[in-house]
Formats: structure tokens, C-alpha cells, sequence
């Protein structure tokens, strides 16, 4: 089975963005990422802090905007942050206040700043084939796959979840490649039948382990976009161990789709620096 490696595909990409860093700079421009963080969410402060240290290593200012749970002002901050021309990528962590909902707060995030494709209009390009930031998590599927060489045009998928950040636009990228893709979710009867016809199969549900052996076809190559808190530590939406028998390529969680999109966020922010 091929390990397809997280971590050393954001090591790569990393020097990309250093080189992007190191030209912006000489040309006086510091690339800034802004991230907002309404919660004091365990999981969530960790994310913030591994794209702290990501940024330090490439070379984009990461300033962290650190909020109470009170929807007005994280509005007012998210408002100051989008005029902010000197701020170039905006993302706001989940999870959010109560009463505020993800599209509400995308929709103030400017286009051109929204490294994380959370602003609607991100999504609706990205549906169009038109320029946009798509999720990073989404698109670090497209990159895995890429730097694997795995296949892609007329290739079978199987894509688990349908959410706006991970689901829906992996599948938009994936059928712009000319893989023909279905997107399962929890109303999907015959899950695993259809799961198991699949060449490429990418779990985005959020349950610990529940892609096991039954439902990958010899051969077949899994991206585990899960990141599961237990007991035992940090596990993805696929029971690995049982998979690794007979999956032909596998993402390990953790290093595997993380990293990646960890760097896809900064490589937007220097884009998005340039526009």
C-alpha cells in the first residue's frame, strides 16, 4: 500500500510559499493571514496555534484576533479586518457564537480576502469554474491526489459528507478534474455497496472509524479527511488498520490531509497578497 504523506507534500509546497514570501517582501509587501478566534474551544486553539507556527516557517504575519462569544462583536471584527487592506487573508475558526451561522459570517469576509472559501460567493465560482479560494480542506484533497498521481478523469468517487466546507466543494473540484463522483451522506441507503465501486474514496463524516475494510474495493485509494478526538488520541473517519489490507493508497491521520491544508492557507494568503 502507498502511504500518501501529508506532512512531506506540505514540506514541499511550504518552499513554494517561501520563495512567494521572500519576492513579496522585496517588493515591500508583508503577506498577512488574520485569523479570528470567537471560542475557547481546546480543539480549536490547537488548530490556530499549528497555522501560527506553519506561518513562522514561511514567512506570513499570522495575527490571531482572539474574541468572547458575543455575535456583535465578532461581526465589528470580522467588518475592521475585511477593510483592513493591510490584512490579506481573513478566516474565522470555528466553532462559532451561538445565533451566528458560517454563511452569515462568510458573507463579510471579502472575496479576495477568503483564503478558506467561507464567503458563498467562494462557493458559487467554485460550482461556475470560475477564480476563487476554495476550502482548504477540499483543496488539499485535490493536492494529495495530484501529488500522488493518483487518477483522476473518468476515475469512480466516492466522496462521504456533503458539508459546504469539505463535501460539496471536494466534490466540485473532483468533477472539474472528469472523475464522475458520487457525494453519500447519512440519508445514502446501501452505503458500503456504493462506497465499495469506488476508485477513489474520500470520508469526510466526523465519526471516529467508520470507513472499515467492507467498504473499500482492492485497490482503492482513501483520503481521510476526519480529525476525531478519543480517548486513544487523534483518529480519522477510516478504521486505517483494517483499510491498510487492502486499500492501494491511504492518507495517515494525523499527517496526511491536515498539513496540507494548513498550507494551502498560507499559499492563498500570498495570492491573495498579490491581487
Amino acid at each position: 500500500m502507498k502511504l500518501l504523506d501529508g506532512r512531506s507534500m506540505a514540506a514541499e509546497i511550504g518552499r513554494g510559499v517561501v520563495e512567494s514570501t521572500e519576492r513579496l517582501r522585496q517588493n515591500g509587501i508583508v503577506p498577512t493571514l488574520a485569523v479570528v478566534l470567537p471560542t475557547t474551544d481546546a480543539a480549536a486553539r490547537s488548530y490556530v496555534g499549528v497555522i501560527e507556527r506553519g506561518a513562522a516557517k514561511v514567512g506570513v504575519r499570522c495575527v490571531v484576533h482572539e474574541r468572547s462569544g458575543d455575535p456583535a462583536e465578532l461581526l465589528d471584527t470580522v467588518d475592521q479586518l475585511a477593510a483592513n487592506d493591510g490584512v490579506h487573508g481573513l478566516i474565522v475558526q470555528t466553532p462559532l457564537p451561538s445565533g451566528l451561522s458560517a454563511s452569515e459570517i462568510g458573507t463579510r469576509i471579502p472575496p479576495h480576502k477568503d483564503v478558506d472559501g467561507m464567503n458563498p460567493l467562494s462557493l458559487g465560482r467554485l460550482a461556475l469554474g470560475l477564480p476563487c479560494f476554495a476550502p482548504a480542506t477540499a483543496a488539499a484533497v485535490l493536492e494529495i491526489l495530484h501529488r500522488g498521481d493518483i487518477k483522476l478523469a473518468g476515475t469512480r468517487v466516492a466522496v462521504i459528507g456533503r458539508s459546504p466546507v469539505v463535501g460539496k466543494p471536494a466534490s466540485l473540484l473532483l468533477v472539474a478534474e472528469d472523475a464522475t463522483v458520487t457525494v453519500c451522506h447519512s440519508r445514502t441507503t446501501d452505503l458500503i455497496s456504493i462506497v465499495h465501486e469506488a476508485d477513489v474514496v474520500v470520508a469526510a463524516v466526523g465519526r471516529p472509524k467508520m470507513i472499515n475494510k467492507g467498504f473499500i474495493r482492492p485497490g482503492a485509494t482513501v483520503i481521510d479527511v476526519g480529525t476525531n478526538v478519543t480517548e486513544s488520541g487523534l483518529v480519522g473517519d477510516v478504521d486505517a488498520d483494517a483499510v491498510a489490507s487492502v486499500a492501494g493508497a491511504l492518507t495517515p491521520v494525523p499527517g496526511g490531509v491536515g498539513p496540507v491544508t494548513t498550507m494551502l492557507l498560507l499559499r492563498n494568503t500570498t495570492s491573495a497578497a498579490t491581487l
